[in-house]
């Protein structure tokens, strides 16, 4: 079964080599994108050194960041749609062995799939994130895999997520679940969590400091992504993946006037997340 993996690393020069190392990099008919993208540091030079020669590990060293924009990149540029399963990745999370044939197999066994998530294995809250996949069908963009259908859909319509949004997964869901169409075609069961796959992230911890400012700045982020599923909910609804702009602050100077902060806490990240897009408006003027 020829797979593509996209591992998309930004400033993981700590956890990529752990990434890789839990990976099957010697899986046949398999080839592994290591998407590094707008890093500083020194991912790029970390991944060469865990791929160790392998010829079907591609580091690719983009100078631009953002993980949609590297998505799009991705799948429009980097795959050849001869694929049969796209599984995505981030560079921090750790792999349970057998994921990516577990995810492999999800999809060969639902003709009608267009995606199978991963689990979440640790953290405060894993039960009750591993419950929700079960429920609503979403995906985690820690470790998602797309069908070679899907994905062959997605180049054929050229459709690209806005370059600026947070989390790819909330909108890569929707289109799996649509089909590609609008909301009215909503159908849960086009996506099937796998319970054989999952993942292991980097716990917050006050011994580790970086830990907290990367959850920090992750929470103003949730909140640009609260605002922002506001914006595409409704561009979704109305006319499906084709109404997307190619960046969602070019529809700030219309929405941001209706939005308002939440109650504290999360409020005080509310207003982080608005003052940014403000100023995201400001630079599109």
């Amino acid at each position: 079964m020829r797979v593509a993996v996209g591992i998309f690393a930004h400033q993981e020069e700590r956890r990529i080599a752990a990434c890789l190392a839990s990976l099957p990099l010697d899986r046949p008919g398999t080839l592994f994108h290591v998407l590094v993208n707008g890093s500083k540091d020194a991912t790029a030079e970390r991944a060469r050194e865990a791929a160790g020669g392998r010829a079907n590990v591609l580091v690719h060293d983009l100078p631009s960041g953002g993980k949609s924009r590297t998505w799009n990149r991705f799948i429009h540029e980097l795959l050849t749609g001869e694929e049969e399963a796209v599984i995505c990745l981030d560079g921090d999370a750790q792999i349970r062995a057998g994921s990516i044939d577990a995810l492999a197999k999800t999809l060969t066994d639902g003709p009608r799939l267009n995606a199978a998530a991963g689990m979440p294995l640790n953290g405060r809250s894993a039960a009750a994130y591993r419950e929700s996949l079960r429920h609503d069908r979403g995906l985690f963009g820690d470790l998602y895999a797309l069908s070679g259908f899907f994905v062959r859909s997605i180049r054929q319509q050229e459709l690209r997520l806005p370059e600026d949004l947070i989390g790819d997964d909330g909108l890569v869901a929707a289109w799996a679940h649509t089909n590609l169409g609008p909301d009215a075609a909503w159908d849960r069961d086009r996506i099937m969590p796998c319970e054989a796959a999952g993942f292991l992230c980097e716990p917050v911890s006050l011994l580790h400091p970086a830990t907290i400012r990367m959850q920090y700045c992750r929470l103003i982020n949730y909140s640009v992504r609260f605002f922002q599923n506001r914006i595409i909910s409704d561009i979704m609804a109305r006319e499906g993946p084709q109404g997307l702009p190619v960046r969602l602050s070019s529809l700030y100077p219309q929405w941001l006037p209706r939005f308002r902060p939440r109650a504290l806490p999360t409020g005080w990240f509310d207003r982080k997340a608005l003052a940014r897009m403000r100023g995201q408006m400001e630079g599109n003027r």
